[in-house]
């Protein structure tokens, strides 16, 4: 134990491995899902109308946000699998946390943006 800071806590490299492994195969599972979800997006083209192409907008925009939410949130847990101690752990959260509020922001505009003109028109 020579050389290490009292009171700090060091992630074993086994644990890291074992928590990027884990991450990998949650996101394979992930890419799988969103793949059959595309695709049952896709499948409903051949019937749309204005109104369910309009849902159909707004599935494909909800899809790509849930896409890139889920893999921010794997690169998050990679680097975090890859901290070696406390203190990056916490730096690391604080920076994801941040990111993932202002990108919420951006997706909450987008899609009311999605959706306004789309009620504003069915009231005319």
């Amino acid at each position: 134990m020579a050389g290490r800071t009292p009171g700090v806590y060091e992630i074993p490299q086994e644990m890291r491995e074992f928590a990027d492994k884990s991450v990998e195969q949650a996101r394979k599972a992930f890419d799988g899902f969103v793949g059959a979800a595309q695709r049952t997006v896709s499948a409903m083209d051949g019937s749309a109308g204005s109104v369910q192409s309009s849902a159909q907008d707004v599935g494909r925009k909800a899809i790509a946000f849930a896409e890139t939410n889920v893999a921010a949130s794997f690169a998050y847990a990679q680097r975090l699998v890859q901290a070696r101690d406390m203190a990056e752990v916490m730096e690391i959260q604080t920076r994801f946390l941040q990111e993932q509020m202002k990108a919420m922001e951006e997706q909450a505009r987008e899609l009311g943006g999605a959706l306004a003109p789309k009620s504003a028109a069915r009231q005319d």
